[in-house]
């Protein structure tokens, strides 16, 4: 009878560290809400410092790679504003879906353009010493149906 009880509490102490570790391990992980939360966060703040031609808020949410192609802040909002005006300018912005990916997400962004056009943005989002990051931006123009 003495096995049997060591045996129980040995199977009720693994169990519980097991749960404890997955526990722990969960936790450390963003929920998916804090991540639609947190990626939107950046898109509309870079968005908005666009729009104040806020050079230095908007190189805030560039990751390292936009970072090290364009080499400052002055560059990047000059490259933006030129090549990107629905982004610089938007004047109506709408979420759509969230494609996780290994190492990065895909934020789609339904843009209309300071001339009334409506794009599709596809942000390629990136986790950064635990900040989402813009990566790059692919527009296109939205398919509006019928």
């Amino acid at each position: 009878m003495g096995i049997n009880i060591v045996n129980i509490k040995t199977v009720v102490i693994l169990t519980l560290t097991m749960a404890l570790v997955l526990a722990l391990s969960w936790s450390s992980r963003p929920l998916a809400d804090d991540a639609d939360a947190d990626i939107q966060d950046a898109i509309l703040s870079q968005i908005e410092a666009f729009a104040n031609d806020d050079e230095v808020q908007a190189w805030e949410y560039a990751s390292e790679g936009i970072k090290r192609r364009f080499g400052t802040s002055e560059g990047f909002l000059a490259m933006v504003r030129e090549a990107y005006p629905a982004v610089h300018s938007a004047t109506a912005i709408e979420f759509a879906q969230r494609v996780p990916h290994d190492g990065f997400d895909i934020q789609v962004v339904r843009l209309q353009g300071p001339e009334g056009k409506r794009w599709d943005a596809y942000y390629r989002m990136e986790m950064t010493d635990g900040a989402w990051k813009i990566a790059g931006v692919r527009l296109q123009p939205a398919d509006l149906g019928i």
